[in-house]
């Protein structure tokens, strides 16, 4: 009995050395254990047990404006060919909406019409990863939004990929197709008011040249109302035409008169018709000239005023073609700059969860946890040393 008992003994005490070598060494790295390794424990402990599966919607979305396809080729080649050859417009163009899809406004459309906070609180969803309060503050639920809403602008292709998380497949991919139609809806707002504010100067430039005209016909009228001729540039033409015809009267009637003195004398009652002739002819012909330029109210003074009319009207005609011209470039120019959204990559519907990535998590703590007490030793140590 003693020989047994004496190496029962001896395998006691060995035994309690190594526990309490075992506690020796663990009591110095208590603080390595609580600061390192506990948290990491409780980490992946909590990704193995109680983290609920989240699902996943991905699209991908080109914004693209309608001056790229001026090539005439067909539009998925001239889509193609201005992907790979203008990325950083493409990224340009795309960036208002991309801050768009993160904003504010995004998340209160979603939460008015798409039941937004009902989908981050599933029952399914784990007490860490679910969105807290029935009824959160708009700040709130904009930091949990994006916390779960992934938005990446490619710069060299100009590619906007949008994703899209929550606990529920259905869920992902019905919220994902409801912001693709936010951000369309957007983007044709911003054409509207761009488009408006591009032929607005255009329409005002042609309402002032249509005004213009209209006073300038409108003058033009009442002068001929007024004078009671339709055409003063064609009455002083038939009235210089008559002058002319009686000059040559005039001057055939003299001629005659000088002949008929010179062969049979002025006595001859031939000589005195003739006279009488040329007296009538050239007090007509001065009462025509006075007509045609003898005072403020002739017809050169007429037609000097209707000149003018006419010019004016035919400056505001000009005038009127000419913004008629630009409000049709302004409006094709519009047109061209005009953007549209291109769905690419139409949403994905999830069918297996990608996140939470519980390993991937676990490891990131682990190496964060690590760094940090590798400095906090450091710094003790020097601190202990220098005070030594």
């Amino acid at each position: 009995m003693q020989e047994l008992s004496a190496p029962l003994g001896h395998e006691g005490a060995q035994s309690r050395r190594i526990r309490s070598v075992i506690v020796r060494r663990l009591w110095r790295l208590r603080y390595f254990l609580m600061v390192v390794m506990l948290p990491t424990l409780i980490v992946g402990a909590y990704f193995a047990f109680f983290a609920a599966d989240q699902y996943e919607s991905e699209a991908h979305l080109l914004v693209r404006s309608g001056s790229g396809d001026r090539g005439g080729s067909g539009g998925i080649e001239s889509m193609l060919r201005s992907v790979g050859g203008s990325g950083l417009e493409g990224a340009v163009q795309a960036i208002p909406l991309a801050d768009y899809m993160r904003s504010h406004d995004v998340v209160a459309s979603l939460r008015k019409n798409n039941n937004l906070v009902e989908r981050y609180r599933r029952p399914e969803a784990d007490m860490i990863a679910r969105l807290n309060g029935e009824d959160p503050a708009s700040e709130t639920l904009l930091k949990y939004y994006r916390s779960r809403t992934d938005v990446e602008l490619n710069t060299d292709t100009g590619i906007l990929t949008v994703r899209v998380r929550t606990f529920r497949p259905k869920d992902s991919f019905e919220l994902m197709n409801a912001l693709l139609d936010l951000g369309e809806e957007r983007v044709n707002a911003l054409n509207e008011r761009a488009y408006e504010v591009a032929i607005r100067q255009a329409k005002r430039q042609l309402g002032d040249a249509e005004a213009g005209l209209r006073k300038a016909q409108s003058a033009l009228t009442a002068f001929r109302k007024g004078q009671s001729d339709i055409d003063p540039e064609g009455s002083g033409e038939a009235q210089l035409r008559l002058v002319t015809e009686l000059r040559k009267d005039q001057a055939l009637a003299e001629a005659e008169m000088q002949a008929i003195a010179s062969q049979i004398g002025t006595n001859n009652p031939q000589y005195q018709a003739l006279r009488s002739r040329a007296s009538a002819i050239s007090e007509q012909l001065n009462s025509q000239q006075s007509m045609l330029v003898g005072n403020s109210k002739s017809i050169a003074s007429r037609l000097g005023d209707y000149q003018e009319l006419q010019l004016r009207q035919e400056f505001e005609s000009k005038r009127y073609s000419s913004a008629a011209a630009s409000l049709e470039g302004a409006r094709e120019q519009a047109l061209r700059q005009q953007l549209f959204v291109v769905r690419l990559v139409q949403p994905s519907y999830p069918v297996k969860a990608t996140y939470p990535k519980g390993l991937r998590g676990t490891v990131a703590v682990f190496l964060v946890l690590m760094l940090s007490y590798g400095i906090a030793w450091l710094l003790i140590a020097g601190v202990r040393e220098h005070a030594a």
